[in-house]
């Protein structure tokens, strides 16, 4: 296993790239400990695919360098930084063996073939395979065919990293928990480094210790589910973790406050910002209380998903979603308000520090 230090990368497919607008890949420089494990996040084209090959070396970055525990690798072929990556698509030997498809990867090695023999069946028994080892890939199910090739990823145990790039499209939700969960306890009983490429939260918040989100090229958060959750640092991270999202409403500045619409809001201090910085105030909608005092609000629709209940309103006149118990009654005239714990305000897209009160 392998420290991984990005030491200001930056990608451009096209040639002689001249803004950042140029760029796949902005500059990313950050180490990622021996023995993380982490999702890069974010939606199709924000640059988490190309950021993961310049990892494996199947990209050569247009600047920067890759380092393995302080090494530099970035010329260094896929094979030469003793990597395994795991594709959206398996990528297996059809007319191999379960067994000899993942023994595969140990016997290019040379690893003794006692040796070979245990690690398979360990891993056949990790991937629920056991009873298929002597069946030929070809037939089996999509979701098998990706089991092997997860297997044969992790059934190596002298590679720096552990590449997965969109593993689990291919598998039907239930065996994604299965698969998920697996992955778990491969990674704290082996201690790989692992690298998780998904545009789903639910994959990324379960799986990783830390959740690199990306967005238009560029890394914008690193963090732990909570501090994703908790506080959002640019408004995108805040939209894309939370189902609903965070509520993003643009305020104006007016000393210690900020107001929203007619409505004034008082921070704990007055904010250090540009008086031409675009202010939003972003909250969740889990921390919005609705109740019969505050803020006063429209009811335009209340979704039941079962023990919660979505409730969307307007405010004046922007959009908001509130998250109650199933039990909650909505009031005719309904009004909000905002637990402090909650609220977080947005200079230009970036978290400013200080807060505002309900």
């Amino acid at each position: 296993m392998a420290s991984i230090t990005l030491d200001q990368i930056r990608h451009a497919y096209n040639p002689n790239p001249v803004s950042d607008a140029d760029y796949a890949l902005r500059e990313v420089d950050h180490e990622w400990v021996d023995g993380g494990a982490y999702a890069l996040l974010g939606p199709s084209g924000c640059g988490k695919t190309t950021l993961l090959n310049i990892i494996s070396g199947l990209l050569h970055p247009s600047h920067g360098r890759i380092l393995f525990d302080g090494k530099d690798v970035t010329e260094l072929s896929t094979q030469a930084r003793n990597i395994a990556q795991v594709f959206q698509f398996p990528v297996i030997y059809d007319t191999m063996t379960v067994y000899d498809n993942l023994a595969f990867p140990l016997r290019n090695r040379k690893v003794p073939e006692a040796e070979v023999d245990r690690r398979v069946r360990e891993m056949l028994d990790i991937i629920d395979l056991a009873d298929w080892s002597k069946r030929k890939a070809r037939g089996l199910t999509a979701d098998q065919k990706q089991k092997i090739s997860l297997g044969r990823g992790l059934v190596r145990n002298d590679v720096n990293a552990i590449l997965f790039d969109e593993p689990l499209t291919v598998i039907d939700p239930h065996m994604k928990w299965v698969l998920r969960s697996q992955l778990k306890r491969l990674h704290k009983k082996f201690g790989f480094t692992m690298v998780y490429v998904t545009h789903d939260q639910t994959e990324a918040l379960t799986f990783a210790d830390k959740v690199v989100v990306m967005f238009e090229g560029q890394i914008v958060q690193i963090g732990t589910p909570a501090e994703l959750f908790e506080k959002p640092r640019h408004t995108f991270v805040g939209y894309f973790i939370g189902s609903p999202g965070m509520n993003i409403m643009p305020v104006r500045l007016e000393g210690s406050a900020v107001l929203l619409g007619q409505e004034r809001l008082d921070l704990v201090a007055a904010p250090s910002v540009n008086p031409a910085d675009r202010l939003e105030l972003g909250i969740r909608p889990e921390f919005i209380r609705l109740g019969q005092s505050g803020l006063p609000v429209t009811v335009t629709r209340v979704e039941d998903i079962g023990r919660r209940k979505i409730v969307r309103a307007e405010l004046q006149g922007q959009p908001i979603a509130a998250v109650v118990n199933e039990d909650t009654e909505i009031p005719t005239d309904a009004h909000v308000s905002f637990d402090p714990a909650g609220l977080n305000l947005y200079a230009n897209s970036w978290r400013v520090e200080e807060r505002a009160s309900p």
